[in-house]
């Protein structure tokens, strides 16, 4: 059997939708794994792309500005495949203001998604993991302003690097439990969060001669990370924070 195979398993996606959600939910499907798309949108393409794959899949709509649907995609998850093996915290929202001007209200949306429910969902996924004795994989979707600063997305850069955190800290409490806690922190990915960044000529030239591989990323360069991060290949790999970033670290 691959190392790299997730049959049996099933994987919760959050934010699964759209753009790297949905190429990380496709790519754990084309491995073997049942998924549980979360979000606030319809998942017809998603569900439309996975199942090409032959794999369980089950849509679960919820609003993860608070955290009262949690136990529900516990629950539906165990009801429908009888287990949680793979949690991949992707959804995330963003928020764009001179930190002069950065509002509350902006600050607490993008903290409320990115950080707060993340943490919960990885709360609530873990208990399971280790009362199983199973245990399992937990992926959370970082950023490069997990490493650096950024501008104008004050909220943002707090709430990824502190997943970075939070990351590290869960592995530390969890890996003799039997559940890998790690993540993955995108480069510039064409998706709904950077389309401000591409319509700006100026910025995303800027971005792209910055990037060595020369290129934008597309969402299925995500995918293979979360498949390897979510497989028994990466059974001794933990608290890491993985650049797929086009060597834009390397710079």
């Amino acid at each position: 059997m691959s190392r790299f195979d997730l049959s049996e398993k099933a994987a919760i996606v959050t934010g699964a939708n759209t753009g790297i959600g949905q190429a990380i939910a496709v790519g754990l499907a084309e491995a073997g794994a049942s998924i549980v798309a979360v979000g606030r949108s319809p998942m017809d393409e998603t569900e439309a792309l996975c199942r090409r794959h032959g794999t369980g899949f089950l849509a679960v709509h919820a609003d993860l500005r608070t955290i009262e649907p949690i136990e529900r995609i516990m629950r539906s998850t165990e009801e429908r495949f009888g287990r949680v093996d793979i949690l991949v915290n992707n959804a995330g929202i963003i928020r764009r203001a001179d930190a002069l001007d950065f509002t509350e209200a902006d600050w607490d949306a993008v903290i409320d998604v990115n950080l707060k429910s993340a943490f919960f969902l990885a709360q609530a996924a873990g208990r399971r993991m280790i009362d199983s004795g199973r245990g399992g994989k937990i992926v959370n979707v970082a950023s490069l302003l997990s490493f650096q600063g950024g501008i104008r997305v004050a909220s943002y850069t707090a709430s990824k690097s502190g997943l970075a955190g939070l990351t590290r800290l869960l592995a530390n409490e969890w890996a003799a439990k039997g559940v890998n806690v790690n993540a993955i922190a995108p480069g510039y990915i064409v998706s709904n969060n950077t389309a401000a960044l591409i319509a700006d000529p100026k910025r995303s030239a800027e971005i792209l001669a910055r990037i060595p591989a020369g290129r934008w990323g597309e969402p299925q360069d995500i995918g293979g990370a979360a498949v390897f991060l979510a497989s028994p290949a990466a059974d001794f790999v933990h608290g890491v924070i993985l650049p797929v970033d086009g060597g834009w670290l390397a710079r």
